[in-house]
């Protein structure tokens, strides 16, 4: 069966989606929603780099919602629950990267309501969140007794991140360490991880806190340091760490952490990426313990990551991956801990026909 699918905004992560429509056996690409003017009335292919595909991008909500498709991409900057809201009452499923992972009862109880009365599915996944902190820490868990700790961690040279004004604007990078300190990102952030820190809680058995927490430290330049925002001078913030933490009785058990940095060069406090570069961790304390490292979700030079990044591309694909699973769920909100396993699919060239069998 072939599902057709709405790409909701083209960013990084929108783009890279586009293209893992487009090879996809199971998926069509029906229609696209862009944000700027520039955008508007252009062929999607040439938007994502290739020749035209007869599919023109538009800004025009109400005529995407009346398409016919049977699943909506929702990859924004920033989600807008009115809109997701909108899209699941014109009878589209949702996938996005950009929240609904784990939801809190109230708002479960909210959008279930409205994806049972069209018979849709809403569902967050990802990278990080979105899978680092939660589908595999608890696949890994499964290898332990007696767990203590859990820790997902991110280590990232965010020169590779193509989007200097969230950067510069969001995450404050640049500023004074006083400045950065009002950042919107412990918070947009905390709304994604702090659900990925209550389902890996909640899945284990960990009894926690009624609050988690939440730590953002910061370091500065200690010479000029080139970026996509400009020189960051001496006295500025250059790199950021912020960590989201489950407790029992004050004490972490479960923590997400993600550690952006301007390179490591000239920094204080002289914070590295580690024996292994750029990389995400995911350990799990327990009877045994076990340490699992993921590479190659980081470009091989500032210049790749800015043309094409593993990790926005992973983030994207993994979306897409989940079209047909989530299309064939029980309508509702549905989680990792709901959904069957997600696969990818092979390279165009090596696939079988599904007529086969």
């Amino acid at each position: 069966m072939t599902y057709r699918v709405l790409q909701w905004a083209t960013g990084n992560v929108g783009r890279a989606a586009i293209e893992g429509v487009l090879g996809h056996p199971d998926l069509e690409l029906a229609g696209c929603w862009v944000h700027s003017e520039a955008k508007d009335g252009r062929d999607v292919g040439t938007l994502v780099g290739r020749d035209p595909i007869g599919i023109t991008a538009t800004r025009d909500v109400d005529a995407l919602l009346a398409a016919d498709a049977d699943c909506v991409v929702y990859s924004p900057i920033f989600a807008d629950p009115d809109v997701v809201t909108r899209i699941l009452e014109s009878h589209k499923n949702v996938v996005t990267p950009l929240g609904w992972f784990y939801p809190r009862a109230d708002e479960r109880a909210r959008f279930d309501a409205v994806c049972r009365a069209s018979g849709v599915t809403l569902h967050g996944t990802g990278i990080n969140p979105g899978g680092i902190t939660e589908r595999f820490p608890l696949m890994i868990s499964a290898l332990s007794g007696s767990i203590t700790h859990v820790r997902t961690e991110e280590f990232s040279d965010i020169r590779t991140y193509g989007a200097p004004d969230v950067i510069r604007d969001w995450m404050l990078f640049g500023k004074t360490p006083a400045e950065s300190r009002t950042s919107i990102m412990a918070d947009a952030l905390g709304a994604g991880f702090g659900q990925s820190v209550w389902m890996v809680a909640d899945e284990l058995g960990f009894d926690l806190d009624p609050d988690l927490r939440t730590t953002h430290d910061m370091a500065v330049a200690t010479a000029p340091i080139d970026s996509p925002i400009g020189p960051i001078a001496p006295g500025l913030v250059a790199a950021q760490r912020f960590r989201w933490e489950g407790l029992v009785r004050g004490e972490p058990v479960i923590s997400a952490a993600v550690n952006w940095l301007m390179g490591e060069e000239h920094l204080d406090p002289p914070w590295v990426f580690g024996p292994d570069g750029e990389h995400f961790e995911v350990e799990i304390t327990g009877d045994p313990s076990c340490l699992v490292s993921f590479r190659k979700l980081h470009p091989d030079s500032l210049e790749a990551g800015l043309e094409r990044n593993p990790g926005v591309v992973a983030t994207a694909m993994h979306c897409v991956n989940a079209v047909p699973y989530v299309c064939e769920a029980d309508p509702g909100v549905q989680t990792y801990l709901e959904m069957p396993l997600v696969a990818g699919r092979a390279a165009l060239p090596l696939q079988r026909t599904r007529a086969g069998g």
